[in-house]
């Protein structure tokens, strides 16, 4: 069996085993179990595609399985992976793993929940390692249905509310995302020629211009609504707010990064004409959502909603990077999607563990922590410190990447468009140093909350291993850029040949 189907089958077969049990601490066990091993799987195929690529494969995607599935329409169950994929596979293994001990003590319906977490990351899994674009929206679907039952159920405060909006404006994207890749599917192939929706394929055809115009705006659209792409990014922030702790830790730190991965992968890759052509639309608009988002998350005073407006403008990035269409801001795109991706999961496991002992996220009501929970506190300020790009953590290593790859273009409107972009990294300070002082430090303002205590085990370990992960990427970035720089190749060479 090809190592790259077991990223689906793992998770499958946890499910399986969590069917069959109903003790509480099994269940909690076997989830732990079966992540762990989706965890060592992700280490074990980053260091198979570093052996393969060192063996001299050249080869664009390496360890690609390919099954028929619906021959009429030639729909397959394609796998391969390359750089980019790799380290995004390694990132949703970090999550999902440390997102299971984060949800030790969920209680109620503990099963029911472990299981639509398990589904959820079995989506994200499956996408990452599509070539097929059908196989891929499967997928996409797959790790997108399962919030509304998380947030529905499990979440805090106003969840109905949240889940359903969360669910339609996904579901609007995923309208437009099937209209364009059914699009790109009736242009894949020369006249006369069989169609596919196998991405390598239809990456060695130009599809018609006319075509591109039309569907590269919805193909991107789709993808930038996951995204939290303006004005489609209101969903978000209630989301975020009203979602239990790991389905927020999986929420901000993979599921959001299935936008700008299908935004490169799919859109930019596959219609390079209508992506040079429209780019600068949708550069204001992706600017709009990094400073909107950095604005927002100042005047809230909910931690959740905080996390939720920042992930707004560090995704905003992403998608900034993607549009600057260049190799140097690609790879910043990339390492942004992996640096959010795991310090919103750190600041989402530590909100959720305040929460637990305060019973409250309203940063007026909190203060002093550092005294009564220094673990927790230390933990915030690292994970606060690589929200706003402190040298030495992930942050640093993203946001300096992409802007120095947007500053590559000569021209007014790019740079200008980039120092703005810049400008979010001021208030970004602000926030953080902000709700870092208020509930850290300073007197205890209310005194029950002298009696909080530290965290526990099961708390530590999903926190210790993220901030191992951030530190790792912020001091020995490097080896994570290699991977990443030589799979953007083809799509950077489709990209400039149509601009030459």
């Amino acid at each position: 069996m090809d190592i790259l189907s077991l990223f689906v089958i793992i998770p499958i077969l946890t499910v399986v085993a969590l069917l069959f049990v109903k003790e509480l601490e099994k269940v909690r066990v076997i989830s732990a179990v079966g992540m762990f091993i989706q965890l060592l799987l992700s280490i074990k195929l980053v260091f198979d595609y570093i052996a393969e690529r060192a063996s001299g494969n050249t080869s664009e995607m390496v360890f690609q399985k390919s099954y028929q599935w619906f021959e009429s329409i030639n729909i397959q169950y394609n796998v391969g992976v390359d750089g980019i994929s790799v380290v995004m596979i390694l990132l949703t293994g970090i999550i999902i793993f440390t997102g299971i001990f984060a949800s030790w003590k969920v209680a109620y319906l503990s099963k029911e929940f472990f299981i639509s977490l398990i589904v959820l990351a079995t989506g994200v899994f499956g996408f990452f390692i599509s070539l097929d674009l059908f196989t891929m929206f499967l997928f996409y679907e797959v790790a997108v249905l399962p919030m509304y039952l998380l947030i529905g159920i499990w979440g805090t405060g106003n969840k109905e509310y949240s889940a359903m909006k969360l669910t339609l404006m996904l579901m609007g994207g995923s309208a437009f995302l099937l209209v364009g890749l059914i699009g790109i599917y009736m242009n894949s192939a020369p006249e006369g020629q069989a169609l596919t929706y196998n991405i390598l394929e239809i990456a060695k055809h130009n599809i018609p211009i006319e075509a591109q115009r039309f569907f590269f705006p919805l193909t991107f659209i789709g993808f930038g609504v996951l995204g939290a792409l303006f004005p489609f990014h209101t969903w978000s922030p209630d989301g975020h707010a009203s979602a239990p702790t790991a389905v927020s830790m999986l929420h901000a730190g993979v599921l959001m990064k299935l936008g700008g991965y299908g935004a490169l992968r799919v859109a930019m890759y596959l219609m390079p004409e209508a992506a040079n052509e429209m780019s600068w639309i949708f550069i204001i608009l992706t600017g709009i959502s990094v400073i909107y988002g950095a604005l927002g998350a100042v005047v809230q005073t909910d931690l959740k909603y905080i996390n939720a407006y920042s992930s707004v403008s560090h995704c905003g990035l992403v998608l900034f990077a993607v549009l600057m269409v260049n190799k140097t801001s690609f790879n910043g795109a990339i390492l942004q999607m992996l640096s959010h991706g795991l310090m919103t999961a750190m600041f989402f496991a530590l909100i959720g563990m305040i929460y637990g002992r305060a019973g409250t996220r309203d940063i007026k009501k909190l203060g002093g922590l550092m005294k009564v929970m220094p673990f927790l506190a230390v933990m915030y300020v690292i994970a606060g410190m690589a929200s706003l790009g402190l040298p030495g953590l992930s942050g640093f290593v993203a946001e300096m990447t992409i802007f120095v790859g947007a500053f590559q273009h000569s021209d007014i409107f790019h740079r200008v468009a980039t120092i703005i972009a810049v400008s979010s990294i001021v208030v970004t300070a602000v926030y953080i140093l902000r709700v870092v002082g208020k509930i850290l430090f300073g007197p205890i303002i209310n005194e029950e909350h002298k009696q909080l205590t530290d965290a526990v085990w099961h708390e530590k370990l999903p926190l210790i291993v993220l901030l191992i992960a951030i530190a790792g990427m912020g001091i020995a970035p490097l080896w994570i850029s290699d991977l990443i720089m030589e799979s953007l190749d083809p799509i950077v060479n489709k990209l400039v040949m149509v601009t030459q």
